[in-house]
């Protein structure tokens, strides 16, 4: 007999969005950040690509959020919030060079696919077809974000 999957996993798939919510503002403005603080002799393809990756970002709240919701369940209300259940760390520091953008942004970008596997797998076993497939096209985008960001490092 098939294992029996029920609605006793939902906490744990809400806990895993919420969690994937606080990390997708955090890794958003950090992108913005960078967006906004960018120099140098590539500054027009950086500041270009930082902008339109924070786009895609961005597009991915609401529906976490609302995901959430669907499921019975609250989501994040304040920055306070979102601090409070971030994994990626915030880069208050001035001057990051270019290289240094690249490359931090790849990096949250993989701890954010990790986050998506354990979403997707919390999904599974809660039986949530829905979760588990909006899941697959996050983690699509954030593939190719590493990507574009790994190739523009030249690696």
């Amino acid at each position: 007999m098939p294992e029996k999957k029920s609605s006793e996993n939902k906490p744990a798939v809400a806990d895993a969005l919420n969690a994937l919510l606080a990390d997708s503002f955090a890794l958003y403005l950090k992108t913005k950040n960078y967006h906004w603080h960018v120099e140098g002799p590539r500054f027009r393809d950086l500041h270009l690509l930082f902008d339109e990756q924070a786009a895609q970002i961005l597009a991915t709240i609401d529906p976490i959020a609302e995901r959430v919701r669907k499921i019975g369940a609250p989501t994040l209300r304040s920055i306070g919030d979102i601090g409070r259940h971030q994994s990626i760390k915030d880069d208050d520091k001035a001057g990051v060079g270019a290289d240094a953008m690249i490359a931090n942004l790849a990096a949250d970008n993989e701890a954010l696919l990790a986050q998506l596997k354990e979403t997707k797998d919390a999904a599974e076993a809660a039986g949530d077809i829905a979760t588990s497939g909006l899941v697959d096209g996050w983690a699509d985008d954030t593939e190719k974000r590493i990507w574009f960001l790994k190739a523009t490092l030249g690696g």
